[in-house]
């Protein structure tokens, strides 16, 4: 098959106008279609009851559901079974984006203020079950991770997702929960039972160098494409570049972000301190003008 059909060129007519369809992918739409809407109908009830939410949140979480969309319902998605690099882009959006921008949107936390008192109880009913609270373990979110990304792209499992569409968008909606379990263990902003440090968070982070530089020296050095029927040898080896320089350089921007919520956390504890400080001050004053007063010597008798 020539090289214009393999690996075809990508375009940005194709990007603009090649907007997927079909009934799973409405499916797709009809979902995070509402989503937004349901976030937007707890930050709407919040107000009702005189209280504020963040617009960085609000903003967080509807670029998340928009870079969703992106990778699965754009332009971008008609070249998942044709372009390996385009593919890999695809991928690390559902995966290493997507779940970040979520994350930081803190639905959990929003569903939570904004719900009733009953079902608030079934809320933190199921997120302190026995399998939330396994699936959210950080050693298994690494592993989950970790395995989805090296079985996919340095086994056959990629080969079979291009030939099996049902399959392959049961990959997509895989990539994006394994994302969203793995991200949210470091820059969530919800509430979970297995709380990191923030050097224990740094640790976590950086067991995923090296899992990233295998997977993208792997096609790199790969001497026949990864699908000799639909990728040339030039697209394996030009994905495996950007599957290996965009997950360093997300993980460099999650380490930024991180930080930045490391230093506000000390500052946070820095000004609870000080309150704290001049609480106990402020106590000792009073105690011990409250000795003075009651320990001075009586008033003269008059006359």
């Amino acid at each position: 098959m020539p090289a214009e059909v393999l690996s075809p060129s990508v375009t940005l007519h194709q990007l603009l106008a090649g907007v997927q369809t079909g009934q799973l992918i409405y499916v797709s739409y009809a979902l995070e279609v509402g989503l937004v809407a349901w976030y937007a109908s707890c930050v709407l009830r919040l107000r009702g009851k005189g209280r504020s939410w963040s617009s960085f949140r609000t903003a967080s979480f509807v670029a998340g559901v928009a870079t969703t969309w992106v990778a699965t319902g754009s332009g971008l998605a008609s070249y998942d079974e044709s372009n390996f690099t385009m593919h890999v882009v695809q991928h690390l959006i559902l995966m290493n984006v997507a779940p970040i921008l979520l994350g930081l949107g803190a639905p959990i936390t929003l569903a939570l203020q904004a719900s009733k008192r009953s079902l608030q109880s079934s809320i933190i009913k199921v997120l302190r079950g026995r399998v939330v609270s396994s699936i959210t373990f950080p050693v298994v979110t690494a592993f989950i991770n970790y395995t989805t990304m090296v079985v996919y792209f340095l086994t056959p499992v990629y080969a079979i997702s291009e030939r099996h569409p049902l399959f392959h968008d049961y990959v997509h909606l895989h990539f994006l929960v394994a994302g969203c379990l793995y991200w949210w263990v470091v820059i969530g902003l919800d509430h979970s039972r297995w709380r990191l440090s923030y050097p224990a968070k740094l640790g976590y982070l950086a067991t995923g160098v090296p899992i990233n530089a295998i997977l993208g020296v792997s096609p790199v050095g790969a001497r026949k494409s990864i699908d000799a029927a639909l990728n040339t040898l030039a697209d394996t080896h030009a994905g495996g570049a950007v599957l290996w320089g965009v997950g360093e350089l997300v993980l460099v921007a999650a380490l930024g972000v991180m930080f930045i919520q490391w230093s506000r956390a000390d500052r946070r504890e820095a000004y609870r301190m000080d309150r704290r400080l001049e609480r106990e001050l402020a106590g000792r004053g009073d105690a011990l003008a409250g000795g003075v007063i009651g320990t001075r010597a009586p008033d003269p008798p008059v006359g």
